[in-house]
């Protein structure tokens, strides 16, 4: 078992500053969930420990990553991915021959991600902010956008969609995670991997946020994008395994691409 990062090593804000809602900038809050945000830095020292409280995240990466590649081939494309954490997924793409960049509103988080790309001299352009702060200055600049397990912590998903879907060049592709919403998806994604498997901390996910294919289609396609595949993601609690195949009453990974110019409905 890898130990904690030193966080103190990392060249950004110092590591006192740690998640103040009431010191940060209106606009910095815009779309975040301060009670999320918190969540996630109280843990941001463990990302890279595979048998920590990330462990689910480490596991399930090579098939969230296989199922990017086989669509879009990640060599030579450039990438974002948006709530990218301690940079699980960042890493993963860059070595396939990606260009990645990674941005994610937790200080904690992507300081983490920051020093273990340092540590392995991976070549990824890490930045702290949201989806919505960093559309207005990269209109149309990526072939890729990844939004993964983010949609549901956030307040508004449908803005940070929006968001993706204006940094795609035309013809890019975007994919999101999520949980879908019904019976079966509480008992399986809380009261079963939070409570039963210990798979998750528990309080991680809330139900009312959990996201149903047809929502996040709606949305995708009022910001520009069209579906082009969905693949539900499953776990085996006899083989403590995850696998990719039809079936999306509880997680998914939906792929869009953004064929036109059209954004938000604005020609």
């Amino acid at each position: 078992m890898s130990s904690p990062l030193n966080l103190d090593r990392i060249r950004y804000a110092p590591w006192t500053l740690i998640f103040c809602p009431q010191n940060l900038p209106t606009a910095f809050m815009r779309n975040v969930d301060p009670a999320e945000l918190a969540k996630f830095e109280r843990l941001a020292a463990r990302w890279w420990d595979a048998d920590s409280e990330f462990r689910a995240l480490h596991q399930i990466n090579p098939l969230r990553l296989d199922f990017i590649d086989r669509k879009v081939s990640l060599a030579g494309k450039s990438v974002l991915d948006v709530g990218c954490g301690g940079g699980i997924l960042c890493e993963s793409m860059w070595e396939r021959g990606a260009t990645v960049s990674g941005i994610d509103a937790g200080h904690g988080p992507i300081s983490v991600a920051a020093l273990h790309a340092r540590e392995r001299s991976a070549e990824i352009d890490y930045r702290e902010g949201t989806a919505e702060e960093f559309a207005g200055d990269s209109p149309g600049q990526f072939d890729v956008v990844t939004c993964m397990e983010l949609l549901e912590h956030v307040p508004e998903p449908s803005e940070t969609i929006a968001a993706c879907a204006s940094m795609l060049k035309t013809g890019g592709s975007a994919f999101f995670s999520t949980i879908n919403r019904n019976p079966k998806s509480w008992l399986f994604a809380i009261v079963g991997a939070e409570y039963v498997l210990n798979l998750l901390p528990r309080g991680t996910h809330r139900y009312e946020k959990f996201i149903r294919p047809s929502e996040l289609e709606a949305w995708c396609r009022k910001a520009g994008l069209t579906t082009a595949a969905i693949i539900g993601l499953h776990y085996n609690p006899l083989t403590s395994a995850y696998a990719l195949r039809s079936g999306v009453d509880v997680n998914y990974i939906m792929h869009f691409r953004r064929i036109n110019d059209v954004v938000s409905g604005t020609p």
